[in-house]
């Protein structure tokens, strides 16, 4: 058994603070990862966690141990990316996160042009409109539509995206026509949320005279899948906020009708995120390289 896999899975362990986590994570069974971290202890001679039947907490010298394991498999990777040049063929997996917009529409079909370029790279993709934390999931990259705060990752910015507050003419024959943010707000009008468990109160923010201003839209529809909001919005349901991009076809086809264009979303970047290391994995800056490069053209095309 390789030390540093045993090093990997201590690292994942104490990050996921769960063993089958970490397992799954890894992709071995619960008990092979038991096993590293057991021979793991038994070459420091230290017990690095406290095991209950419920938790699992780091001891004092796991705290330690983790420090210096972060800056040991660090130096690793780095030393192997500068190894394998980018001219070589690159090779192994990369784990990608995306939310199910961008996904679907762009990360997902561009996944099977990049494999025939770049045959030994596997792509693991998953979809999801929640929050995804890069390190803690043990992700390469993540892309996202917002404006990320977390500093210890880089960022590749791919696009401004504007957004458009709409609805099907159904519903606005029966409610009416929102002028501005203020009549979505003092009419109560149907908004349809995206939220997902642990998300913060619904608002929606809005350009007016005096510059970006939040609103805390009500209604009575909530999904984590933007793409099940766009449904029921076609089917008259309520008035969605979506980028453009999304709903650009809805909107040429007369399905979906732009509102409150007095006071519009503030735009949202469209970007990946990924670790920040000194020298990165070839494998993974060739994939967000060919993505920044085809999504690029890809979205001027939708709009």
């Amino acid at each position: 058994m390789s030390y540093f896999e045993n090093i990997r899975t201590f690292v994942r362990v104490y990050e996921l603070g769960s063993m089958s986590a970490a397992a799954r994570d890894l992709r071995i069974s619960p008990a092979v990862a038991s096993s590293r971290i057991s021979q793991l202890e038994s070459h420091l001679d230290v017990r690095l966690f406290a095991r209950t039947t419920r938790s699992l907490q780091a001891t004092e010298q796991g705290r330690t141990f983790y420090d210096g394991a972060l800056r040991v498999l660090e130096a690793v990777d780095a030393a192997e990316a500068g190894v394998n040049d980018i001219t070589q063929t690159p090779r192994g997996t990369i784990f990608v996160a995306a939310p199910l917009g961008i996904g679907r529409r762009f990360i997902a079909p561009l996944i099977p042009q990049f494999k025939s370029q770049y045959p030994l790279v596997d792509v693991r993709l998953r979809l999801s409109d929640r929050k995804i934390d890069l390190t803690a999931e043990g992700l390469d990259v993540v892309f996202f539509l917002g404006n990320p705060s977390d500093s210890n990752l880089k960022m590749r910015k791919i696009a401004n995206c504007d957004r458009v507050i709409c609805a099907a003419p159904e519903y606005l024959e029966r409610r009416g026509i929102p002028e501005t943010a203020h009549d979505l707000v003092t009419e109560k009008h149907d908004c349809l949320a995206l939220r997902f468990p642990g998300a913060p109160e619904f608002q929606w923010e809005l350009v007016t005279e005096t510059g970006p201003e939040r609103f805390a839209v009500t209604g009575p529809y909530e999904s984590d899948d933007g793409d099940v909001l766009t449904a029921w919005a076609l089917d008259g349901h309520g008035v969605i906020l979506k980028p453009r991009f999304e709903v650009a076809e809805h909107l040429r086809s007369g399905a979906l009708i732009p509102v409150a264009m007095t006071t519009p979303p503030v735009p949202v970047q469209l970007g990946c995120l990924f670790a920040h290391r000194r020298h990165q994995d070839p494998k993974t800056r060739l994939f967000i390289e060919f993505i920044y490069g085809k999504m690029s053209q890809a979205l001027k095309d939708t709009l």
